[in-house]
């Protein structure tokens, strides 16, 4: 019943959607400018939004919040705050990959980025790209990717912004932000604070969140300096600590804390001459955590990474409409930890990129990337895209590619139990989209169907220990849906309105069942609605059923659930923008979980002041 309810209503949204409203909607790509050219430039056959500041200030600090609630992306958490994975069109969290100003950051050890260690307010905005982009970004874009993003201009002007949030469970958000510049240099810097004291009662007659208490802080600084008009030099820098307390399902477990540390830089110099572009890039990027089995004792488990990345990119635009790119990559990692041998490796890649569009409607790209090292067979990759507007309201995209994830350090050099033979995962996969646009309004369809070869699996072995073995063949097909409007109507009133869909199949190839954790259905839904400086807010996340058992047994499903949040907000700035507001999360007290026996919180608020002068 609670199905047919939910189809009803997104349908109904769908057709009716010019009764709704919302300012701050999703951006496409081509309106914001991106410090990730490569992202701008080779997206040709793929759908690409950008989450703009305003919205990342609608949901909490933490990375998942904000995509939770703005894309077609399933998230598990083991409680707010906790341990936070992905699933981007049926994958697994692995092959989701995290790019910081195009440098990929998913952990060395399990190949995945935990997207509650993600400081969302240290970002100027963050793109979301479904479907393949190994070619470009290398190991676990196969799901699709996810783009951290610093900007930095050369206006000439300074802006501020001070954003401080107060909520239930003794939360605070607190973020920082300055731009400004001049004709030569440039400057960004955000600094954010998050923590809770995460005690929220659980559906559980006299049971609450235990040990979930956690804090994070996030320095991000962009820096640029103008030599010439053709010759730039620019540095990022971004550093993450943090501490978790794990939630405890029963209080009679061993209380358990997990604390990080990630630092990130990047130098780049960028030089113009004739019909050439040369961008030379030097990354260095440290990952260290520690994990305390009992936080009443000072012994602890850890790891820690230092990779060094240098990259030369050389594009050559003979004409207006052809455009070539050569991109020669060396990555190489020290990785050490309490569970693997000290063990190095060092990987160059080399890739060649190309786009033209031989007429004003039709636009193509091709691309090839090989990967040599001693640690795996790299297999050769290659991306394919096109777009064709075949009216001014409808553009059809098509994008086929074959992408990869290598194996992990801790599938590779797990004392006693790593496979240094193993194979890198390799996908292939095909997209078709539809995209219309018709005045206010925008929408998109796209269809897409991926297979995925050599999955890797920690199965026991003869001797009963557990290794790491290539085993599984998964196909993952769908289609998604992202729709969004917007119009000013009489003189102070402002709506707009989008929404998000995603249908899921994500099969093991060997016996025909649903992966577990991933939904067949997840929509979103966010509208707003402003009159002179008053605007109002609302937001709906659904996620449909889910198998929590590889056998698919219906008696363990993880019930669907729909979780909304309203928010009012004033602004009584003049010169400058000052606004006030608050927020109701979850206004219906659902009883939800995403991760069996990890219950997230009921109805709770929260106050903000911003400040942008």
């Amino acid at each position: 019943m609670k199905n047919r309810q939910f189809y009803i209503l997104f349908l109904g949204l769908l057709c009716g959607l010019p009764l709704w409203a919302q300012n701050d909607t999703i951006n496409v790509l081509d309106e914001v400018f991106l410090t990730d050219i490569k992202l701008r430039d080779f997206s040709t056959g793929q759908h690409v939004s950008v989450l703009n500041d305003s919205v990342l200030k609608k949901n909490g600090a933490l990375l998942t919040s904000a995509l939770n609630f703005n894309t077609n992306i399933y998230f598990k958490e083991n409680g707010l705050g906790m341990v936070s994975s992905p699933s981007f069109r049926g994958t697994t969290a692995s092959q989701t990959a995290v790019l910081w100003n195009g440098i990929n950051i998913n952990s060395q050890f399990n190949g995945q980025t935990d997207f509650n260690t993600i400081n969302a307010g240290g970002f100027d905005n963050i793109s979301v790209r479904g479907g393949g982009g190994s070619v470009v970004y290398g190991s676990g874009a196969i799901g699709g990717s996810i783009h951290l993003n610093t900007q930095l201009d050369f206006s000439g002007k300074t802006k501020q912004d001070l954003f401080l949030q107060y909520g239930s469970f003794n939360t605070l958000d607190a973020r920082y932000k300055i731009k400004t510049s001049t004709k030569k240099w440039s400057l960004s810097a955000a600094l954010a604070r998050n923590s809770s004291d995460n005690d929220y009662e659980w559906p559980l007659k006299g049971k609450k969140n235990v040990n979930g208490s956690f804090y994070n802080n996030n320095l991000n600084i962009g820096l640029a300096y103008r030599f010439t008009k053709r010759n730039t030099l620019k540095f990022y820098s971004e550093v993450f600590e943090g501490e978790r307390h794990f939630s405890l399902i029963r209080p009679s477990e061993t209380k358990t804390k997990y604390s990080n540390v990630n630092s990130r830089n990047l130098l780049e110099w960028v030089s113009e001459f004739g019909n050439f572009i040369s961008v030379a890039r030097l990354a260095y990027l440290d990952e260290n955590y520690r994990y305390y089995p009992n936080i009443a004792s000072n012994n602890y488990t850890f790891g820690g990474a230092k990779t060094t990345i240098g990259k030369y990119d050389i594009k050559y635009t003979p004409s207006n409409t052809l455009q070539f790119n050569a991109v020669l990559t060396n990555t190489y990692t020290d990785g050490t930890g309490s569970g693997i041998t000290e063990n190095t490796r060092n990987i160059f890649s080399s890739a060649f990129l190309m786009k033209h569009r031989p007429f004003k409607k039709l636009q193509y790209e091709l691309g090839l990337r090989k990967e040599v090292t001693n640690n795996y067979e790299s297999p050769l990759l290659f991306s394919a895209g096109l777009n064709y507007d075949v009216t001014n309201l409808y553009s059809f995209k098509i994008n086929a590619s074959r992408n990869f994830r290598i194996p992990t350090y801790n599938d590779l050099y797990w004392t006693g139990a790593g496979n240094p033979n193993l194979n890198p995962e390799t996908s292939n996969q095909i997209e078709l989209g539809n995209h219309f646009n018709y005045k206010n309004l925008n929408f998109s369809l796209t269809g897409y169907y991926n297979q995925i070869d050599d999955m890797i699996r920690w199965l026991p072995s003869e001797t009963g220990a557990w290794r790491p073995i290539n085993e599984e063949k998964v196909e993952t097909y769908g289609f998604e849906v992202l729709t969004n409007w917007q119009k000013n109507i009489l003189k102070n009133h402002s709506i707009g309105a989008s929404a998000t869909y995603a249908y899921t199949v994500s099969e093991d190839m060997n016996t025909g069942y649903q992966l577990i954790y991933v939904p067949f259905h997840k929509a979103t839904v966010a509208f707003t609605y402003s009159f002179k400086n008053l605007s109002l807010d609302y937001q709906l996340l659904y996620n449909g059923e889910a198998f929590t058992r590889s056998d698919n047994n219906s008696r363990y499903n993880m019930d669907a659930y729909t979780v909304s949040n309203l928010g009012i907000g004033y602004d009584f700035g003049k010169r400058h923008s000052y606004k006030i507001g608050a927020r109701v999360l979850n206004i219906f007290d659902e009883a939800y979980q995403s991760v069996e026996n990890r219950w997230m919180p009921g109805r709770n608020f929260n106050i903000y002041l911003n400040l942008n002068f």
